[in-house]
């Protein structure tokens, strides 16, 4: 089968590799429907993840159907459409237990698929730990509507939660990418009463406006005035979903003193926490990778119509024109904000 594949800093290029087998009992074949670029594909190629291993298949974020299940999985079985989550994890260990399972101590356990283990971007994947990686998905829902559940889907709603928004509150959030505006439709499940969404980038401001009326959206040079105007002078919860050179510190600057900042986006460099300046602010960094265990409730509210991103999707393309995808998606021409892979 043809499979996208890092060769190397740089290096991506459509390879022939052998077809996925069963490699323990609780693996899954999975046939891949519909698959996506994530902007973490873009940080593998530009170096910018030092664990990503050269020659895995690239992809983390699919639908499809089950293949062939091992003899240990018991939730699954051939012909299950399913979600694929970006992480492996065992459900076991001190980690997993407390719902934090990007840190999950397997070998094979948190971001593998697509980093350190072939991913999805390919006609088929293996999944490890297959009853925790993959999700049922609801008669009604399509594979377009299902296929962020598993990954910026899933950091969206987690980002929500750490980011402790309350009812009537005000959140604030940096970045209308495909994950910021997950967040976006997470922070508004809690109900605050203000959403401030910064975006740098004018294509994408239009975006929200069109299809989520119910944020305040501004650009950089706007986002102070706007926070400083809210009750007690800052955003009471922000989520940091840009990772550009100056996003981290608008996101502290825009908070009001004791607010909660979740700081989900991946950065291309080191960030600096001037401590100096922000003493007096006391305010709480929530930050790492997605724990994305909620994909079955995630899957629910998707399917009652309470979660819609298929409108984040705006090109799609066969597998065989992946280089054309990449470099489209990483443009942003035409106002992409999400490009698919059909294998």
């Amino acid at each position: 089968m043809l499979a996208y594949t890092f060769r190397g800093v740089g290096d991506l290029a459509l390879v022939e590799k052998p077809l996925p087998r069963l490699q323990t009992p609780d693996d899954a074949i999975v046939r891949v429907t519909l698959a996506s670029i994530c902007t973490s594909d873009l940080h593998i190629k530009h170096g910018s993840v030092p664990r990503a291993v050269p020659g895995i298949t690239l992809g983390h974020e699919a639908v499809g159907v089950v293949e062939e299940v091992g003899s240990a999985v018991t939730k699954l079985k051939r012909g299950d459409r399913v979600a694929i989550n970006v992480e492996t994890f065992c459900g076991e260990c001190f980690f997993c237990r407390r719902g934090w399972v990007n840190n999950c101590t397997l070998p094979d356990g948190g971001w593998a698929l697509g980093c350190r283990i072939d991913g999805v971007q390919a006609p088929f994947v293996r999944v490890p730990h297959a009853d925790n990686g993959l999700d049922i998905i609801p008669d009604g829902v399509d594979d377009l509507h299902a296929l962020f559940v598993g990954d910026i889907l899933s950091t969206g709603y987690w980002a929500a939660k750490i980011a402790d928004i309350s009812e009537g509150g005000s959140v604030a959030i940096i970045g209308a990418g495909p994950t910021g505006i997950c967040a976006l439709q997470c922070a508004h499940l809690h109900a605050p009463s203000e959403i401030v969404v910064c975006e740098r980038d004018s294509a994408r401001r239009d975006f929200v406006r069109r299809h989520y009326p119910y944020a305040k959206v501004c650009a950089p040079s706007e986002l102070a005035a706007i926070c400083s105007a809210l009750p007690h002078g800052g955003a009471d919860s922000v989520i940091e979903a840009a990772g550009s050179n100056d996003s981290f510190r608008m996101a502290w600057e825009c908070a009001r003193p004791n607010a909660t900042v979740a700081v989900i986006a991946l950065y291309d460099s080191a960030q600096t926490l001037p401590l100096p300046e922000m003493y007096g602010k006391n305010l709480t960094f929530k930050t790492g990778g997605v724990d994305g265990c909620d994909c079955a409730e995630i899957l629910r509210l998707v399917a009652d119509g309470k979660i819609d991103t298929a409108p984040l999707v705006t090109h799609t393309f066969a597998l065989e024109q992946a280089d054309e995808a990449y470099e489209l998606f990483a443009s942003r021409r035409d106002g992409v904000v999400k490009v698919a892979l059909k294998p």
